[in-house]
């Protein structure tokens, strides 16, 4: 039950026999009309064909396009990330949200509802704060690499590595790596596209070099440990207040490295001044999609961002055969800087392209499928 305030009239009602079978008989009606509602909305869907929706992509005239080249371009490592810079760039709406509290920060504050509970954890979580920084018991790292890149084969972007091979850590042979995108394949009105990632960036075939970024982030390490401490002393509450916080702090630090990126290193946004709450509602220029997440749901992809940035050994952060990353306060993605970039939802898609996809990837299609299967359509 979502609201637990009603618990009490629900036992009364089933207790006392004058109420009893009115109330099993109106919550046998409401259900047979959440029932037929909910049929409805999942009537059959129409996909294309991965070849149509290819014929309906994205199109950039990149002829007219101008392109910024990065004025960094390769690897760099931030050893130590000092956490007091990032507090600003906290969100703080979902944290509160991860604890049951729904509202938009700062109003969930004063919320005639939930504002009191609300107030009174925004001022622990802002004590646990204080404490984690004045006593330095997280540690954050993060790296990030600007690369030439072009799209190629319609959904796939190869990279090129070629300017950091040489000295980077992990020495390789092949300086060129793919990272295979996924396109939109249901059927939707006339004149709509058919987004996919590689779409904002420039083909191979354009003449026009592109260039792309992947990152990855992490504020926690420590947080085990300093949970763990918390958890036995029998303070659980506090144990779950530091994974919060530094769960939303590596958030920041995404968030924060962004701007840097666009301003300083990439530099297409150098004279850009938003607040943090333009920050949060992504107003900046360009995209910062990660694997798992709608655009572009496939983990697999997580492995290339490993292997061209050397992530493990270059901060530690490292995957779980679930491709989950440890420290879990860490943030990984790419960065796009086409201003035409924007956040989609990939959707559902069909066997075709879960095909393709495996072909791409040189896996098999079980293995794709096992990977892509919240996606895959069942009609």
């Amino acid at each position: 039950m979502n609201d637990a305030s009603r618990a009490v009239t629900v036992v009364g009602d089933l207790l006392q026999k004058e109420t009893r079978d009115t109330y099993k008989k109106s919550v046998k009606v409401d259900y047979e009309i959440f029932r037929e509602k909910f049929m409805n909305r999942s009537q059959h869907k129409e996909y294309k064909t991965l070849k149509e929706a290819r014929q309906n992509k994205f199109k950039i005239d990149w002829t007219k396009r101008a392109i910024v080249r990065p004025q960094e371009l390769g690897i760099t490592v931030i050893e130590e990330m000092e956490l007091s810079e990032l507090v600003p760039f906290i969100d703080w709406t979902p944290f509160f949200r991860s604890w049951e509290l729904h509202g938009k920060y700062p109003d969930i504050l004063s919320d005639d509802l939930v504002g009191e509970q609300a107030s009174e954890l925004f001022q622990d979580a802002q004590i646990m704060l204080k404490k984690i920084l004045s006593e330095k018991l997280l540690k954050a790292k993060g790296v990030f690499g600007l690369f030439p890149a072009n799209s190629i084969d319609d959904d796939d972007i190869e990279v090129d590595a070629t300017l950091i091979s040489a000295s980077g850590v992990g020495k390789t042979q092949d300086a060129k790596y793919i990272f295979r995108t996924l396109r939109q394949q249901l059927q939707r009105k006339e004149g709509v596209p058919d987004y996919a990632l590689a779409d904002f960036i420039a083909p191979k075939n354009s003449g026009t070099q592109d260039y792309i970024g992947c990152f990855c982030v992490s504020t926690g390490f420590g947080t085990d440990e300093l949970s763990d401490r918390y958890r036995k002393d029998l303070d659980d509450y506090n144990s779950i207040l530091v994974k919060a916080l530094s769960d939303r702090l590596a958030e920041a630090f995404a968030e924060y490295l962004h701007k840097v990126v666009r301003q300083n290193y990439w530099g297409y946004a150098e004279n850009e001044n938003l607040t943090n709450e333009d920050l949060i509602n992504e107003s900046y220029k360009g995209i910062r999609p990660a694997p798992g997440y709608p655009a572009c749901p496939d983990h697999l992809e997580k492995l290339t961002i490993w292997e061209l940035l050397k992530v493990e050994e270059r901060i530690g952060v490292k995957l779980t055969e679930s491709l989950a990353m440890w420290p879990a306060a860490s943030v990984s993605g790419y960065y796009f800087g086409n201003p035409e970039a924007r956040y989609f939802g990939l959707g559902k898609i069909k066997e075709d392209q879960v095909a393709d996809f495996a072909q791409r990837k040189g896996i098999p299609f079980e293995e794709a499928a096992k990977w892509l299967a919240p996606n895959i359509a069942d009609d």
